[in-house]
């Protein structure tokens, strides 16, 4: 939890928030404070100007009735060359300023992105798809939007002070009177931050659960319409959409009143010093060029003003965006289960390895297993036995908690049961960024049968759509199929890939790994009687326990429950209608 119980708790919040920004780039910050500083200067050194214009030109023109050629071009020019001036200072703090801002988000989502890219497989999980791209993207952007305003509210607080002390040097009552207001607006700065924090705390991480929402709808859209479902998803996006919306009007709400009280209380106060200055001047007290000076360097001030209200109300939405960031990037590395697999061994061998989904839930212990290399090991088992989760682990997807893993080299590919495939062409998918030629990307779609592809409009630079909506099941796994085989892997794991093809098309996708890849290990999960029967040695999982890797004739002898587990493979089941 923040603490937004005392004044305290929301500047050290604040402090830490801009220290942590500037510091990514605090030669260009600082170049925009170097603006902001000369836009400052030159505003106040417009209203002494603007006195000694009206005192020395102007009155005099009128009192001694003569016009001094030399003195008005000097007015002019020092008119003309303090705004030069002062536009350059707005020039380098704005462009300056800007740079830095986007600089910064530049360096955020990096730093985001590589937290998200170090962790692995097992923490993806556990996470929201659209959350972590909120971090990424909206929470970045809330975070720096206090940059743009920063210099010119602190070029605002260095005019204070020196106009603070010019308005008292004119008029001790009358600056005193000006300067008075600043405490009351600092004041509403507080009690605006005070009452504004919570909702976008609450605005931001709603917003993070609505994309999270979004995102997850969008993926399950064709389930979504399949099961009329769209008015159901419709009422549970609203229902989030609707904190958000209550928590950003209630913060736009105390916003406005805010702003509006920025307006109120300097314009009330300007005409206060109007009427005072006038009983000034008719006393005799103040000159008009000294109370238009007077006027001029307040009313410089008001718009200002606004700016530091604007910087403070940017805080909050700031701070709950990096506060969100900050704890991604303080989310611990969770150990990559690869880092228990060793390099050296001629094949692939299990020592001891107890594997699960987390510390509490193992579901194999100790197991010990040697695949030779070269050889084809079918997995078989009945629905969900840990299967899936057995070959996961051996890719370093599913955590090892004990144990160890030698394999020959990292070179190992996997194929999930339902594959991934991007919106690009089919030769991006099969490539993955590897620069394989026109001759390698063929042979690889013809060891995974993938002949469809010559038939596609533009051949493997055909782009099918997201997920690779334009292709049939069978077509997405064979794509992914060669994208696996592509990389010649010492070990290819295939995890029910072949469950969307024909029998006699699946058969024929694994003779051609079999000659095509004849030095790699080839493990799969089978459910077919056509991919058991090619494979030289089976492993049978059954209630918790391993048993294998052994031969298909072996396991039917020694084994009752895969014997039947091939008997149900093979006949036909036959069902009663008990309404009969």
């Amino acid at each position: 939890m923040h603490d937004h119980s005392s004044t305290s708790g929301r500047f050290r919040r604040a402090s830490t928030l801009i220290r942590s920004l500037v510091t990514y780039h605090p030669g260009l910050f600082a170049i925009s404070m170097a603006g902001a500083a000369v836009f400052a200067v030159c505003t106040v050194g417009s209203s002494w100007l603007l006195r000694w214009i009206i005192d020395e030109v102007i009155i005099r023109r009128f009192d001694a009735n003569t016009f001094s050629f030399s003195q008005t071009l000097t007015a002019v020019g020092l008119l003309i060359g303090l705004s030069l001036i002062r536009a350059g200072g707005v020039v380098v703090r704005r462009s300056f300023a800007g740079r830095a801002q986007w600089r910064t988000a530049q360096s955020l989502t990096d730093e985001v992105v590589d937290v998200i890219v170090k962790q692995p497989p097992q923490w993806h999980r556990q996470q929201s798809t659209g959350d972590l791209l909120t971090r990424a993207g909206v929470d970045v952007e809330a975070s720096v939007a206090v940059m743009a305003p920063l210099p010119y509210a602190s070029s605002v607080i260095l005019m204070m002070a020196i106009a603070a002390l010019g308005l008292i040097s004119t008029d001790t009552a009358l600056g005193l009177a000006a300067t008075a207001v600043f405490p009351a607006l600092i004041g509403l700065n507080v009690l605006y931050q005070r009452r504004v924090d919570k909702w976008f705390d609450i605005a931001q991480g709603e917003l993070g659960l609505l994309s999270a929402a979004v995102h997850e709808s969008f993926e399950g859209v064709t389930v979504v319409k399949a099961f009329g479902a769209e008015n159901r998803e419709t009422e549970r996006l609203a229902i989030i959409a609707s904190r958000v919306q209550n928590a950003r009007i209630e913060a736009i709400r105390l916003r406005s009143l805010f702003e509006a009280a920025l307006d109120f209380v300097p314009n009330v106060t300007n005409i206060c010093l109007v009427v005072g200055g006038a009983y000034r001047v008719r006393s005799g007290d103040l000159s008009v060029g000294e109370l238009a000076s007077f006027i001029y360097m307040f009313t410089l001030l008001v718009f200002p003003l606004r700016l530091i209200g604007y910087a403070l109300s940017e805080m909050p939405r700031s701070q709950a965006g990096f506060d969100r960031i900050q704890s991604l990037r303080r989310s611990p590395i969770v150990d990559d289960p690869r880092s228990l697999f060793t390099h050296g061994s001629s094949s692939l061998v299990l020592d001891s390895v107890s594997i699960g989904y987390d510390d509490t839930n193992i579901l194999f212990r100790n197991v010990s297993i040697s695949f030779s290399a070269q050889s084809f090991t079918a997995i078989v088992g009945y629905t969900g036995s840990g299967k899936s989760t057995f070959v996961e682990s051996l890719a370093g997807i599913t955590p090892i908690f004990s144990g160890s893993v030698s394999t020959r080299d990292q070179l190992t590919s996997f194929v999930f049961q339902e594959p991934f495939l991007f919106g690009t062409s089919v030769r991006d998918n099969v490539c993955l960024g590897s620069n394989f030629s026109d001759e390698e990307v063929e042979w690889a779609l013809r060891i995974a049968e993938a002949d469809f592809v010559q038939a596609l409009p533009q051949g493997f630079d055909t782009i099918i759509g997201e997920r690779g909506v334009g292709l049939s099941g069978g077509q997405r796994q064979r794509i992914a199929l060669a994208r696996a085989v592509i990389r010649r892997p010492s070990i290819l794991i295939l995890d029910d890939t072949t469950s969307a093809l024909d029998p006699n098309t699946e058969v024929k996708v694994l003779r051609n790994i079999k000659s095509g890849l004849p030095g790699s290990t080839v493990i799969a999960v089978a459910s077919r009687p056509s991919l058991i029967g090619m494979a030289d040695q089976i492993m049978f999982f059954d209630q918790g326990s391993i048993h294998g890797p052994t031969s298909h004739v072996e396991l039917l002898i020694q084994n009752v429950s895969y014997r039947s587990l091939m008997q149900a493979y093979e006949e036909p089941q036959e069902f009663e209608d008990e309404s009969l």
